[in-house]
């Protein structure tokens, strides 16, 4: 098929680099790779092009592909100094020492009210701009060498325009709303920089190189062998574009990281902190809600229980609903929804009845899940039309997720196939500029399950008694 245009997604996450070839017209996957990225809540970015050299090659190249988009993870700091040099290791979206910078900045900028007015969202740990003001303060010479500052995706698009020992041009250095949406330093509304955040961040008034924004159809560079470059996008937004989600649909991706977020057409601004005021990477908007405990639970789960993550499932699906009174507070690294960046797990109600394998994975799995449970409700409690929820992520291939997630929700559950959403969804970007057309193209996703499940209220009353009793263990 000599006239087959062919195009990449990347997706460019926490734990690695995973990349896919598609068909530009019909979406058929044709080959992929992947590559690991090293652990930690900082890394030098230059593992990221390793690992996407890496993917890359593990996809059989990229030779005959006419455009490409990346997708990364939210938030991160590249910090850039006068010659694009990465003047420390980047400070990943995990990250939670700069908590109480964040708390800074919200008073700073007009308090909580102000600062959501101002991007969308009360900044956290995870905002870039939370972690520039910790530079300033803890390493007051990197951040006086700051010039430039660019986050994980938009980096990685930017290197790929240039060979190996040719020097960086700021110029050349572009990124899309969604990503910038997460920076604590963007109006999604207006998609401009708020520079003077930017200079309260690194308390000092002065130039700093920003990504250029780009149209979501359009390219923003050429590798130097003639391959465009989408403008690419934050993980989630990549993932809505990938599940082609629309309005009224909420996903639920269950990563490293926890999110539910929706496609809205209009803005969002939550003072309170659990949603965040997002661009998507259509032109619209995509309020989230992030747990940092995800699929790292169900890892813990497979250690605490010396069994494989089926085994755990099986354990989980064979206990009652609620485990017998053990209740899960899930907070193994900190949480930043509700904002808790130095809280640790709890287990709550335990007693001779409970302690054993299969109430022990049933208290993990429904932990997991009541966190994403309450993401769904802060976002209903902004007024997202929630029509359908949709789950995706590494941690829902697992058949004790979708089922106990039915149960919780209780509503019907969609499952889409098994795929790489985040890439995909770069892949579809990629052919949504190289074809030209109005809007992405419609590719099909294969079936998808529908799971239901009697409703366990009760099971997740009992969570939210914890999460209360403990609201001051931050």
């Amino acid at each position: 098929m000599a006239n087959r245009k062919l195009v990449a997604g990347v997706d460019s996450s926490t734990q690695s680099c995973k990349v896919v070839i598609r068909d530009a017209n019909t979406g058929e996957l044709l080959r992929e790779g992947r590559a690991p990225h090293p652990d930690g809540t900082e890394v030098a970015p230059k593992h990221w092009v390793s690992a996407l050299d890496n993917a890359i090659k593990d996809a059989g190249g990229i030779s005959d592909i006419s455009a490409i988009s990346i997708a990364g993870q939210q938030h991160g700091m590249v910090a850039l100094d006068s010659s694009g040099a990465v003047i420390r290791d980047a400070l990943l979206w995990n990250d939670t020492r700069s908590a109480d910078a964040a708390e800074e900045l919200n008073i700073e900028i007009g308090g909580s009210v102000g600062m959501a007015n101002k991007v969308g969202s009360r900044l956290v740990a995870s905002f870039t701009a939370s972690k520039l003001r910790w530079l300033a303060d803890h390493e007051p010479n990197n951040s006086k060498r700051v010039a430039g500052v660019a986050l994980p995706h938009d980096w990685l698009s930017w290197q790929l325009q240039f060979n190996e020992g040719e020097a960086r041009d700021f110029q050349k250095l572009f990124t899309d709303r969604s990503e910038a949406s997460g920076t604590g330093y963007f109006d999604p509304t207006t998609s401009t920089y708020r520079r003077e955040i930017l200079a309260t961040a690194l308390r000092r008034d002065t130039d700093i190189y920003l990504p250029k924004i780009i149209a979501p159809a359009s390219f923003g560079g050429m590798t130097p062998s003639g391959i465009q470059i989408a403008p690419g996008a934050g993980d989630n937004a990549a993932a809505a574009l990938g599940i082609q989600a629309e309005a009224g649909d909420v996903v639920v991706s269950l990563g490293t990281s926890g999110t539910a977020f929706a496609v809205s057409d209009t803005a969002t601004h939550d003072p309170s902190g659990e949603v965040a005021g997002f661009a998507d990477a259509t032109g619209r908007y995509l309020p989230l809600v992030c747990t940092l405990n995800a699929a790292r639970i169900l890892d813990a789960a497979t250690k605490i229980l010396g069994k494989s993550h089926s085994e755990v499932s099986d354990l989980a699906l064979s206990a009652a609903a609620g485990a017998n009174g053990l209740t899960l507070l899930p907070y193994f690294e900190g949480e930043r929804t509700p904002n808790r960046p130095n809280a640790t797990g709890v287990f709550s109600g335990m007693n001779l009845n409970n302690s054993n394998p299969s109430d022990i994975a049933r208290a993990m799995v429904e932990g997991m899940l009541c966190a994403m449970v309450d993401a769904v409700a802060a976002l209903e409690k902004l007024g997202v039309d929630v029509k359908r929820i949709i789950l995706i992520g590494g941690a829902s291939k697992n058949p004790a997720v979708s089922q106990i997630a039915a149960a919780l929700f209780g509503r019907e559950v969609l499952l889409p196939p098994p795929g790489e959403y985040v890439a995909n969804g770069a892949a579809r970007q990629a052919a949504w500029a190289l074809l030209g057309s109005q809007s992405a193209p419609v590719w099909d996703l294969g079936a998808i399950e529908k799971v239901k499940a009697a409703p366990t209220p009760q099971v997740v009353e009992k969570y939210r008694e914890l999460r209360d009793r403990t609201e001051s263990w931050k």
